[in-house]
């Protein structure tokens, strides 16, 4: 069974910075690619960073370029997303999600995801 767990959300000041991480269990990681997704309350899922398998190449979405890291750790069975200078309109719910093999060109739409952990909240306020 596909389970991916988040965690590391929290309350951090405007400026601050929190390493987010979705653990993974019930596939072979290696064959998957990765992808971080936020929800602010009232607005739609978007995508934040993706990291694809094999190649580990990874896309951003313009906001968080250059603030936010993704990086992913196989034998740990885990992905991270490392987010710097962090801002009040960061604050939202973000989710991990799986897609099977490779993804090039920019992260996959969140409908092509077929595997979604529960969420971990960040909150960004003074």
């Amino acid at each position: 069974q596909v389970q991916l767990v988040e965690s590391g959300g929290g309350l951090v000041q405007p400026g601050g910075s929190l390493r987010l991480s979705c653990a993974a269990s019930g596939f072979t990681l290696d064959d998957y690619s990765l992808g971080w997704f936020r929800q602010a309350p009232g607005k739609a899922r978007e995508g934040v960073a993706c990291i694809s398998s094999s190649d580990y190449n990874t896309f951003y979405e313009d906001s968080v370029q250059g603030r936010f890291t993704i990086s992913r750790d196989d034998a740990k069975r885990k992905v991270f997303l490392q987010m710097n200078s962090l801002k009040p309109e960061d604050t939202a719910v973000y989710f991990c999600a799986a897609i099977i093999g490779a993804v090039a060109g920019g992260c996959p739409n969140s409908e092509d995801f077929n595997d979604w952990g529960q969420g971990t909240q960040v909150t960004v306020s003074s």
